[in-house]
């Protein structure tokens, strides 16, 4: 039995005393200091974790002012306030031990949008891709592009004065920004925009916040032009944060230059009005190939003298592992395999509003590439992607680059912390070249990516940091490069902003630096603002510094290594915020989508669970001994002990454990996390490892038994079906279902049974027998359909129609015995009985497949249990089941010759979002399946359904569930038409609830279109 987690670091007084007040001055967000949200928010992407003491949600620009008043109080002098958006900085930008300001929960409004003159107007919490999704509609975008733009806040670009790939064209954040709504100090919200020297004079001469700002800054903008001239770098990435070097263009003071950039260190950003780009018409991408990525980057000089929009650069250790990611598979054609290896890759960009132009650009540089190709030190081949929707698809693969570095195999992971550097384009090789020469002197392996083109190059080493030997690189490792780039004239802060290394701020300023202190004191006296970073007010306070501020492998040291390994599928979050993804038809993550709550994703439960299992450690509690203990005893060992543990939650007792189970209570189990998710964290695997160990000290809610038992109890439930059906239709049943198993609208059996139907058509239960008695012709064709409890007892019908499709076909189908397949005792923690099915049920389908007759299950989420819980438990062992559309892809030549016996149609797939997360190349396969037999299928971009198994039907969940549906689903079914088909079971059923759309499995809309 695990301990209870009451010893939790405790809110100061004097911040609970500051939110008291918040509360009662009317505050309209949500206010809230639980341990587990601020553990949540105590980590970005950076190798930093520090605990803030509560997290508020403004909903408007009311609550920003409110916050502001307030801290101008004398009694709180003292609070720290710090803004954050996305929360993907790599310098711990947001990071804060005070009150953190989350705009993204609510204040995510695009606000307007003026065509004509190209503008829009935007909350700060708008993330950049729900904006651009937004004005495509109009042909338009805001530029420039992020590899976190499915995330990223426009507030926080702007923090960081954000640019990426195109900024040679593009520029960076600042340049798109057209007036800023900021909250100061005392409540002040100020419109800044670009002002003529008349305006000035009269916003310095009045007696607020604003005039003194304006006032100091234009003060130094005259009094240090030539000192500004001189520390600024004539870079396409020059210096972020209280940029005076643009403070007067074309002819205006533009305060703006200053507050874009600034990390949230002089004010609150509330909305923004953006200046707009048309969408080129025309684009390709031309991918060139190298034996060594240092010949990628003396290459780009010779490359950008064809004029492109831009070049990125990937180097081997990346581009090996996006290809053991799911984003391979719509790219891999750009990039054959052969037998010369790839060491590094130039992405060039050309954009055009033509074709004609695009092709005659194109011609171009190909003629240029191919006077060189093959010569040494250059490409020695290359592919061309034409199209947005090409284009797009190896843009995706180089955004995951930044994750998928943080999925290096061993605990030695590549990390941010010098990863930033921007030098002169032209010397870019020749730094890299130094710069590899520090890591391989510190014997440290690394990762490069990065924008060749403005001679920006992202270097992550790898660094185990929970070994303070090697954590203790970090600060060696940093001054080298520091005095690097100060060599080639270059920047440590190319484009992800300063955050704690703003430490080496006075060094790259000099005599500069007691200026930027002065606009710091005029916007934030006090240093109340996200206090430590590009400046302070005075030098009676200091900048944080890169070894004094606490990192994250200083708390997971204290997890022994044994529990570590055991929770890997959680332990590695690196915090880049995939999972926080603001696409409603993307699957990754549902409930994070439905609740805006970030304990309600990936990232939140993969920190909570760590903190938890540190928690644990200092209780001298090991998780995994605790577990394999726990699954030796009976069930009533221990029920004393779990009844008075309940009762004491029912009293409200407080215990750390309640918070995680809440957050791991909001799990769909829909495993997009582990597809998607570059690190592959797997919630639903830790989730169940949790449930496990808690519910060994409280007791379980009836409503897991219920479910966790049905697969057991529908052999004998489904010989009458009626005497289940009917009471399921009577109030007084209904209400004690809720009530007494939370779950409401249950399913209906099907009133045929499966068996009837199989008798029906007469197809064999296969079995050692059955399978002896098959011919070789017979076996060629024959295949093994695995049953799962959803199909085969609640869509008997849906099974059937396959069994007849696959005989109209010519295959000789057999069913195999049912067996619990496990996954709902999986989903609920039951882990010794699920590794008890899974063994019994392995056994009997290994024994079936050992003729060689494929086993294939109908329902995705059930079948892919196989290759993924089943294989973790069993390995080698667990048994081969493939997705139906598999199989019959590996048969396109036998349904090619049907194809005369099929009337000609079109459909619709919805796929399961654990097929397209999971199983991401199956889904061609539904289309390779339904072109041999001349149809066409289109699939359909989806998020989840909010069904996932059973969490939909139970009462606690049933309003995320109806949420989760809305965002994605309901918008794309169409009433009536019949040509929408659903693979999964669950989707199936919550259209019909939720919609009222009746849909068909893939096969039954096959069966449907054969002439016969």
């Amino acid at each position: 039995m695990i301990p209870a987690l009451r010893e939790v670091d405790e809110v100061q007084a004097l911040y609970l005393q500051f939110l008291q007040a918040l509360a009662d001055a009317g505050f309209r967000g949500d206010i809230t200091p639980s341990y587990a949200n601020r553990m949540v928010l105590a980590t970005d992407n950076s190798i930093y974790q520090v605990l803030p003491q509560a997290v508020v949600y403004p909903r408007d620009n009311r609550d920003l002012q409110l916050l502001a008043r307030l801290a101008d109080r004398e009694d709180f002098h003292s609070v720290v306030l710090s803004p954050r958006g996305g929360g993907t900085g790599t310098n711990g930008q947001s990071l804060s031990d005070g009150l953190v300001v989350d705009i993204s929960r609510h204040m995510n409004q695009i606000l307007e949008i003026n065509v004509e003159q190209r503008w829009v107007r935007v909350q700060a919490g708008v993330v950049k891709d729900q904006l651009n999704a937004a004005l495509k509609h109009h042909d338009l975008f805001f530029a420039p592009e992020l590899s976190t733009s499915n995330r990223a806040t426009i507030g926080g670009m702007i923090n960081t004065d954000a640019s990426g790939q195109g900024s040679c064209v593009y520029g960076k954040t600042r340049d798109h920004v057209l007036e800023l709504h900021t909250v100061l100090i005392g409540g002040e919200l100020w419109q800044s925009s670009c002002i003529d020297e008349a305006r000035l004079r009269e916003i310095s001469g009045g007696d607020k916040r604003s005039a003194k700002v304006h006032k100091t800054c234009d003060e130094i903008a005259r009094q240090k032009a030539d000192l500004i001239e001189q520390k600024f770098p004539k870079l396409n990435r020059c210096l972020t944060g209280y940029d005076l070097a643009h403070i007067r263009e074309n002819g205006c003071f533009n305060l703006n230059s200053v507050l874009c950039g600034s990390e949230g260190t002089l004010g609150f950003v509330a909305e923004a009005k953006l200046n707009l780009l048309p969408i080129p018409e025309c684009v390709a991408l031309v991918n060139l190939k190298y034996d060594h990525f240092r010949d990628a980057l003396r290459d780009a000089k010779h490359l950008m003298d064809a004029g492109p929009m831009s070049i990125e650069t990937v180097d081997s250790k990346v581009l090996q592992l996006a290809m053991e990611d799911i984003v391979w598979h719509s790219v891999s054609g750009f990039f054959p395999t052969e037998d010369r290896p790839v060491k590094g890759i130039n992405l060039v960009e050309y954009a055009a509003d033509s074709e004609e132009e695009l092709e005659s650009a194109l011609a171009r540089f190909t003629t240029q590439i191919g006077e060189v190709i093959g010569q040494p030190g250059k490409s020695f081949g290359y592919s061309i992607a034409r199209g947005h929707a090409e284009v797009n698809r190896i843009w995706a693969m180089r955004k995951r680059a930044v994750g998928l570095l943080g999925n290096a195999p061993g605990e030695k992971r590549p990390i941010p912390f010098v990863e930033d550097t921007a030098v002169p384009p032209e010397q870019l090789a020749d730094f890299i070249a130094e710069f590899r020469a520090i890591l391989d002197e510190a014997g440290l392996d690394y990762g490069m990516f990065g924008h060749v083109d403005a001679g920006v190059l992202h270097v992550r080493p790898a660094i185990d940091m929970k070994d303070p030997q090697q954590a203790a690189h970090i600060r060696p490792i940093t001054d080298r490069v520091v005095a690097l780039t100060q060599k080639y004239q270059g920047l440590l802060w190319g484009e992800h902003g300063k955050g704690v290394r703003s430490e080496y701020a006075p060094e790259f300023f000099g005599e500069l630096y007691p200026e930027l202190q002065k606009i710091k004191a005029a916007f934030d006296p006090r240093n109340q603002l996200n206090p430590g970073k590009i400046a302070t007010p005075d030098d009676s306070t200091n900048l944080l510094k890169i070894d004094a501020v606490a990192i994250r492998g200083e708390y997971d040291r204290q997890i022994p290594a044994q529990v570590w390994e055991g929770y890997s599928e959680g332990v590695h979050c690196n915090g880049n915020g995939a999972c926080f993804n603001w696409n409603p038809d993307d699957a990754m993550c549902p409930s994070y989508k439905a609740t805006r709550n970030r304990i309600h994703s990936p990232k939140g439960r993969a920190s909570l669970m760590r903190e938890w299992l540190r928690l644990l450690s200092g209780h001298d509690v090991n998780a995994i001994a605790s577990a394999r203990k726990y699954r030796e005893r009976s069930f009533f060992v221990g029920l004393p002990k779990r009844i008075v543990n309940s009762l004491a939650k029912m009293r409200g007792e407080y215990d750390f454990n309640h918070e995680v189970n809440e957050a791991m209570q909001g799990c769909l189990a829909c495993k997009s996390c582990v597809g998607q998710c570059p690190i592959k964290v797997d919630v639903p695997e830790f989730r169940s490892k949790f449930l496990e160990l808690y519910y060994s000290r409280y007791l379980r809610p009836l409503r897991d038994y219920a479910v966790a038992g049905l697969e057991f109890l529908m052999p004998q439930l489904a010989k009458l079906p009626q005497l289940y059906n009917w009471p399921l239709q009577l109030k007084p049943v209904t209400a004690l279902m809720e009530s007494a198993f939370g779950m409401v609208d249950s399913p209906r059996l099907s009133q045929v049974t499966l068996k009837a139907r199989v008798r029906e058509l007469g197809v064999p239960t296969a079995s050692k027998a059955c399978l002896e008695a098959l011919g070789p012709t017979q076996c060629s064709r024959a295949v093994i359909i695995v049953q799962d409890a959803f199909t085969s007892y609640f869509d008997a019908k849906v099974v059937s129609d396959i069994l007849r499709l696959l005989k109209h076909l010519d295959f000789v189908p057999l069913l195999a015995p049912y067996r619990a397949n496990g996954k709902p005792l999986h989903v609920y923690g039951f882990l010794r009985q699920f590794q008890r099915v899974a063994q019994g049920n392995s056994e009997m389908l290994n024994n079936l497949a050992a003729r060689g007759i494929p086993l294939v299950g109908i329902d995705p989420s059930m079948t892919l249990t196989y290759r993924s819980e089943y294989k973790k438990l069993l390995g080698e062992r667990a048994p081969k089941v493939q997705l139906l559309q598999e199989w019959l892809a590996e048969q396109q030549d036998h349904l090619a010759q049907q194809r005369e016996r099929v009337r000609p149609g079109s459909f619709q797939l919805l796929p399961h979002c654990t097929e397209q997360t999971i199983a991401t190349a199956s889904l061609k396969d539904w289309q390779t399946v339904f072109s041999a037999l001349g149809l066409e299928l289109q699939t359909e971009n989806l998020g989840c359904c909010g069904m996932a198994g059973t969490y939909g039907h139970e009462a606690v969940h049933k309003e995320t569930s109806r949420v989760i549906f809305q965002q994605s689903w309901a918008a794309k079914l169409s009433h009536g038409e019949g040509n929408q088909l659903a693979t999964g079971y669950s989707c199936r059923c919550q259209a019909n609830r939720f919609a009222g759309v009746s849909l068909r499995h893939p096969l039954q809309g096959l069966l449907a279109q054969l002439k016969n």
